[in-house]
């Protein structure tokens, strides 16, 4: 749109409390006029709405005084789209047709772009009469015009228009356009409303199949339709600033946008495969509530040992677990009870997943030479009371973290080890020396995530003797014939799951004076494990148990995510 138009119709729909977003009148004239030459408008604009693109159609229709067309007489109309260039048409938002009496009309989404009907008014004559349509109706139109194979259009079929693989531009203008960026912020926002921590979009050979980690488990969903999978990864890669001319090489990006009407962080990991890139989202909610250990589930015994070991001035404290087990959740609570005015807290995260005030957190930039390593060497000199470093990854710096924890630090860290007695040897393995790990190592927590039975439809359950004749480790976890326990029915709250939500399971190893002298070169992560069961330390499965018999999970949940050992 001109400016002034832009300015005035920015007004009419925030005089009709129609925005959403914050911007100013101002500046959303000024991002609608400059998307004009990409063919952006009204994607861009309507962004900044809470209207249906049919909506939004009606309001630029009232605005401009003009009469609207449905889809379906653009679609029962004689188009005249021969004379332009698909990709014309397409950048413009444009569907040149003529009436039933013969008269030149031209369907447009913003009736201010005076280069498309300029162009309109070249090719079909200056008494052409403009209509306006929604950007969506346009794209159908287009797409099944310009993909037939009627003689109007020989040789434009829809091949014509799929981006070649070498065709960057024109990908780039399809990713930006608007039923694309539609498409994938109905995916988000779908996502952010189902509670999903990852989206999982996958290529085959005749699309995409979509599928979201809903309290920890896959579940399919609907693919965008309507819009080329090239296009859906590209506008992916754009949101998350990767290069969407590389297809070879894995990608790792990340944003931070709004979705419905949450704030969240993405981070995009891309992946080659063999029909296409596969593109992986996690999504991280910025309003995720409190941390409060409460809410953690740790047991009132293992509760009372954490707060202990957070009183001791200086060590290493070590969460482990699988990815995707809550360690950095575990991590954020700790920091935020330990946020207090007298301390100094710097963090070396990848990525800052929780912004906790009054805390200095920084990401590793690995590209200009910021790694964990490097971050904690100048750590020290911040003079800080508690460093939490984002995970022990490589000899390097676990040599460094274990330094600053015997120089008088709290150290704060994690690592992938299937138990909390099997960190251990993985820090001998990266090269730490085991005199120095029996002077800084004070606990490691092991901990996994299991899904909460939904309060709402849980139902009471007696276990009888074909249940454990049916899955023989419900004996050995200790469960007998006739005992009650809750399990998972489903309902509307739980989406017919059983499930809503999910908490912990832990076994908190504090390191005695004997299990210290355990720790050698080659030290047993088995017998040091042995040894802590048999001092009072409460496994995850004992844990897990615990839980099902309060009625806060399923024997199903605990055997899923733990061994028995």
């Amino acid at each position: 749109m001109a400016s002034d138009d832009s300015m005035r119709f920015v007004e009419h729909l925030r005089q009709k409390n129609y925005l959403t977003k914050t911007a100013s009148n101002a500046e959303l004239a000024e991002q609608s006029a400059s998307d004009h030459s990409r063919g952006e408008l009204p994607g861009k604009l309507w962004e900044h709405t809470n209207l249906s693109s049919s909506e939004f159609a009606d309001e630029v229709a009232r605005f401009y005084v003009l009469e609207r067309v449905a889809l379906q007489d653009m679609l029962a109309a004689v188009a005249e789209i021969q004379p332009f260039a698909p990709r014309f048409l397409r950048e413009m938002t444009v569907f040149p047709y003529r009436s039933a009496e013969g008269k030149a009309l031209l369907a447009v989404a913003d009736p201010a772009e005076t280069a498309a009907m300029r162009a309109a008014q070249i090719v079909l004559g200056a008494d052409i009469a403009v209509r306006v349509a929604s950007f969506e109706d346009i794209a159908v139109a287009l797409d099944q015009r310009l993909g037939s194979n009627d003689s109007q259009i020989q040789g434009e079929g829809e091949e014509a228009f799929r981006p070649r693989e070498d065709d960057i531009e024109s990908l780039r203008d399809l990713a930006s356009g608007a039923p694309v960026v539609r498409a994938v912020n109905d995916l988000l926002e779908k996502a952010v409303e189902l509670r999903a921590s990852d989206i999982h979009i996958e290529p085959i050979h005749a699309g995409l199949v979509v599928r979201m980690r809903i309290d920890g488990l896959l579940r399919p969903v609907a693919a965008p339709s309507g819009v080329l999978p090239q296009a859906v990864i590209s506008r992916i890669k754009i949101i998350a600033s990767l290069n969407i001319a590389e297809r070879r090489l894995p990608q790792d990006g990340s944003a931070r946008l709004r979705a419905g009407r949450s704030e969240v962080d993405i981070r995009v990991a891309i992946m080659p495969t063999q029909h296409g890139e596969s593109a992986v989202i996690r999504i991280l909610p910025k309003d995720r509530g409190l941390l409060v250990v409460e809410k953690l589930g740790f047991s009132p015994a293992d509760e009372t040992k954490l707060r202990r070991m957070l009183t001791l001035p200086h060590g290493m404290i070590v969460i482990t677990g699988p990815t995707g087990s809550g360690k950095t959740t575990t991590l954020a609570t700790v920091l935020s009870i330990l946020n207090t005015p007298t301390r100094k807290i710097l963090t070396i995260e990848d990525p800052v997943e929780y912004e906790i005030p009054g805390v200095n957190q920084s990401q590793i930039k690995p590209a200009i030479g910021l790694t964990f390593a490097a971050a904690l060497r100048s750590f020290v000199r911040q003079d800080p009371d508690v460093i939490m470093l984002g995970e022990v990854r490589d000899s390097e710096t676990a040599h460094v973290a274990i330094h600053a924890a015997l120089t008088g630090h709290l150290v704060l860290t994690t690592l992938h080890t299937e138990t909390a007695a099997a960190a251990v040897p993985r820090l001998l393995d990266l090269g730490v020396e085991g005199y120095l790990l029996r002077s800084t190592l004070q606990a490691v927590i092991a901990q996994r995530l299991v899904r909460q039975l939904c309060d709402r439809c849980k139902v009471p359950k007696t276990l009888t003797e074909a249940d454990l004749d049916a899955d023989p480790r419900l004996e050995a976890l200790g469960f007998k014939a006739g005992e009650e326990f809750r399990g998972p029915r489903g309902c509307e709250r739980c989406g017919g799951t059983g499930y809503r939500g999910r908490l912990g399971v832990f076994e908190v190893l504090v390191l005695t004076k004997e299990l210290r002298e355990l720790i050698g070169e080659k030290a047993d992560g088995r017998l040091i494990d042995e040894m802590a069961i048999a001092g009072g330390m409460t496994t995850m499965l004992d844990d897990g148990i615990a839980k099902c018999r309060q009625g806060l999970t399923s024997p199903e949940e605990i055997l899923r995510v733990t061994t028995i050992r």
